[in-house]
């Protein structure tokens, strides 16, 4: 029987001290035992400055991997791809434009493979990253998100969940002073259209799904809705 999947969804990386020990704890050895790969792909998509992708690449490499590599899920052989994932303990999926992550991870043939390394390693997302995983990400979910522009910009109209595992959706960025609309009634206003249920987390929060346990950890503020 395959593994069950062990998730820390983040909206930021791993910002403090409780996501931290929660990806020690999925992990089960110390970091500098480790080999994290490490994926940028959502972020070429997004566009302006990129300082904060280098920060929290930086914040990453700080913990001390016994390997850090950096892995682009464009432009390589599908086998080459899958061994590198096979090869790392951590996966960590960085923040961008969550639909040419999911586009990226479908067109080139990954979704099967990816998810089974999944199976016996662990997965860190950081805002794009931890939206890929919902059967709700599709074209109605970002007309209700708000979020139609970014799945445009691609020049697409249209999106295939590239896992589907999940009913529920994590939006990240609540309170975030980098998305200063982002409040209580802009989540309120989304959960109000909603017919599926999103976490709804600021910077300081992840969802954690380890196996068929899912809970919230926080030194923040989170919404469930609706």
């Amino acid at each position: 029987m395959a593994r069950p999947v062990r998730l820390l969804l983040t909206s930021a990386g791993l910002r403090n001290e409780t996501l931290r020990e929660a990806l020690r704890d999925l992990l089960g050895m110390p970091f500098e035992e480790a080999n994290v790969v490490y994926i940028p792909t959502a972020s070429v998509a997004e566009p302006g400055d990129h300082s904060w992708l280098v920060a929290d690449l930086n914040r990453l490499y700080d913990l001390g991997w016994r390997q850090f590599d950096v892995l682009e899920l464009n432009g390589l052989p599908r086998q080459l791809v899958l061994d590198r994932l096979r090869h790392a303990d951590v996966v960590y999926v960085e923040g961008g434009n969550h639909y040419h992550l999911a586009r990226s991870i479908t067109e080139n043939g990954l979704a099967d493979g990816f998810l089974e390394a999944l199976e016996s390693r662990v997965y860190v997302g950081v805002s794009a990253g931890s939206m890929i995983f919902s059967k709700r990400l599709d074209e109605h979910s970002a007309e209700v998100i708000g979020d139609a522009e970014d799945l445009h910009l691609l020049g697409a109209t249209t999106l295939q969940p590239p896992f589907g595992l999940f009913d529920w959706y994590v939006k990240p960025h609540l309170y975030s002073p980098d998305f200063p609309e982002r409040d209580d009634a802009w989540a309120e206003a989304i959960a109000a259209k909603a017919d599926f249920p999103i976490y709804f987390i600021d910077d300081a929060t992840a969802v954690r799904v380890d196996g068929d346990e899912v809970d919230v950890l926080s030194e923040g503020r989170w919404r469930s809705l609706p």
